[in-house]
């Protein structure tokens, strides 16, 4: 469980903080009464917006695919928007679920009000889709009568409340205060789930975040002893059902697992994301004989697994994809090239996309193998006739290995042809890409959560002028503000895991969640350096490390721009 006891903070952290007592006089029942009329707001703000941009995008009652790329910028706007009225939603709903348990406290109360203070601030003023790319309300369409209406009294009382100095003292008073604590705030899961947050933590601190940064810097593999003790802890095993040897448990504790993990190394929650999908894509269209036989061994971690669908020159563009599988009595023999394919040396099995029917066009041609090989070592890393790779060298993100593979008559027995039926691959692998994006952004949530861990240490420790620099407005204020966002993305990638596990579709739910958390990862991580000053440029130091790899996260599983256009494409032609 969240550890809650309070301790004395030093003396000139507390002489700091006693400027603000209170989260701007605010209750928690104020807090969250004007929460929920916040979150109308912004989804009142959101509707004007795409029914404006539909005036703009639809002709004859569909979608503009000229039109829609023209107006990438609104479109792409319309996604965040949408995100951060969507966030505004959870947030509420997230106090609203503590104040029911008894367990809502000053320092959710103020995560909750800085929260939605800043992001209506945002909302009405411009959000940052970037460093450089700032959309706001009148690009989408709406005019200054419309814009104004919706600024009720309820949300400039919020943005006054939420973006107060005070505020984000007290915050930060409180995180302080919480010395030892494992997140600032309730995490609002249930204790089992926090069980198991405090049991991979232990793991994690014990097992990896003292040798990370040494790993990251030789670009040395996760250890395979740690591949072990993982498997030992179920990480292989948390969603594939107890009939195939899983757990059976739900994505939220996937999510809080690859959090925890991540926020010891990304390296290490990567692992099994490798293994989500491939669990993932046999459940939902292998054969039984191919669930028996792989499920259980993915389970317990005998094989592991690696995802081989990107090409040169196609990126995201899967339709165009070239690699060539062509039957040949018992067999299909693989041609072609892939890249970016991470951890393939010491995998077992890959998940392999390719072309089977190079007569049909685009998606329709694609087809997934099963495809098993030896495992490798750096000395000889495909010991598999009719394969070869390269590796590429990475900024982060290590501890796996990045390669680029070609295939010259690479044979894959036809009875591993994912269920056993040709030319259903992009199906297969579209059914998949919700619970990776999940579990991408529960990553995203644990670097940046590692960016703050060491944030606020550095702040603590390093002093200037004769006390410690979290004595300084503007450095207090980079940290609360990361808490705060990370509460955000946090409680948006638990919103889209509880959308999963009831069966509902979620695509946009996952999207959000990964478009947001990797922001806010890259954010903590950049500030955190900035906090560090001239050593947080310093290759010896692990922020440095925690900066590199928060970078790859707006890039794979789908980049920003991919999930922005996904989203506003379910908000614009009316299917979500």
């Amino acid at each position: 469980m969240v550890h809650r006891t309070q301790t004395a903070a030093t003396e000139p952290e507390s002489s700091l903080m006693s400027r603000a007592s209170s989260p701007a006089g605010r209750s928690g029942t104020e807090v969250l009464d004007l929460a929920d009329e916040c979150a109308a707001a912004a989804a009142a703000v959101l509707a004007d917006a795409a029914a404006a941009l539909r005036g703009r995008l639809v002709r004859d009652g569909e979608l503009s695919a000229t039109r829609l790329d023209a107006d990438q910028h609104a479109v792409h706007g319309l996604a965040w928007l949408a995100t951060y009225a969507e966030s505004i939603r959870q947030l509420a709903a997230y106090g609203q679920r503590l104040r029911a348990a008894g367990r809502l406290t000053e320092i959710e109360t103020l995560l909750i009000q800085i929260g939605i203070g800043e992001y209506l601030a945002q909302i009405f003023g411009g959000i940052p889709m970037s460093q450089t790319e700032i959309v706001r309300l009148a690009a989408l369409g709406l005019g200054e009568d419309r814009i104004a209406a919706r600024r009720t009294p309820a949300v400039r009382q919020a943005i006054a409340a939420g973006t107060s100095p005070e505020a984000r003292a007290r915050l930060i008073e409180l995180i302080v205060a919480r010395d030892g604590a494992t997140i600032a705030g309730d995490s609002g899961l249930d204790e089992t789930l926090e069980a198991m947050r405090a049991e991979m933590r232990r793991f994690s601190e014990e097992q990896v975040a003292p040798h990370a940064h040494e790993w990251h810097l030789a670009n040395e593999y996760v250890p395979l002893d740690i591949i072990r003790k993982m498997s030992g802890l179920g990480v292989f095993a948390l969603t594939i059902p107890e009939a195939y040897g899983g757990l059976g448990l739900g994505k939220e504790s996937m999510c809080v697992v690859s959090e925890e993990l991540s926020r010891g190394w990304i390296a290490v929650g990567s692992i099994g994301t490798r293994s989500e999908i491939a669990a993932e894509l046999i459940l939902q269209g292998g054969t039984d004989a191919q669930k028996e036989k792989w499920l259980p061994k993915i389970a317990s971690g005998e094989v592991l697994p690696t995802a081989v669908f990107t090409e040169p020159n196609t990126g995201s563009d899967l339709a165009s994809l070239r690699t060539r599988a062509v039957r040949e009595g018992n067999v299909y023999k693989v041609f072609g090239n892939k890249t970016w394919i991470t951890h393939p040396v010491r995998a077992d099995l890959m998940t392999l996309l390719v072309r089977t029917d190079p007569s049909e066009p685009g998606y329709r041609g694609l087809s997934m193998l099963l495809a098993e090989k030896p495992r490798g070592t750096d000395a000889d890393p495909f010991p598999a006739a009719g394969m070869s790779g390269t590796e590429i060298e990475v900024l982060g993100y290590r501890g796996m290995k990045e390669y680029e593979i070609a295939f010259d008559g690479f044979e894959v027995p036809a009875e591993n042809l994912l269920g056993g039926v040709e030319k259903e691959g992009f199906k297969q692998l579209m059914r998949t890409f919700e619970s990776a994006r999940i579990q991408t952004a529960a990553r995203a949530v644990g670097v940046a959560q590692s960016a703050m861990d060491l944030a606020l240490r550095y702040a603590r420790e390093r002093n200037q002028f004769g006390k410690p620099i979290i004595s300084f407005p503007r450095v207090a204020d980079k940290i609360a503000l990361m808490a705060v966002e990370i509460a955000i993305a946090r409680q948006l990638t638990y919103h889209a895991a509880r959308e999963k596990d009831s069966g509902r579709r979620c695509d946009m739910e996952a999207g959000m969640a990964k478009l947001l958390a990797a922001r806010v990862a890259w954010a903590a991580a950049d500030n955190a350096v900035q906090i560090h000053g001239g050593n947080g440029f310093a290759l010896e130091y692990p922020v440095s490390r925690v900066l590199n790899d928060a970078r790859i996260l707006s890039i794979f599983e789908g980049a920003a721009e991919i999930q922005a256009q996904v989203i506003a494409r379910r908000l614009l032609d009316g299917s979500n």
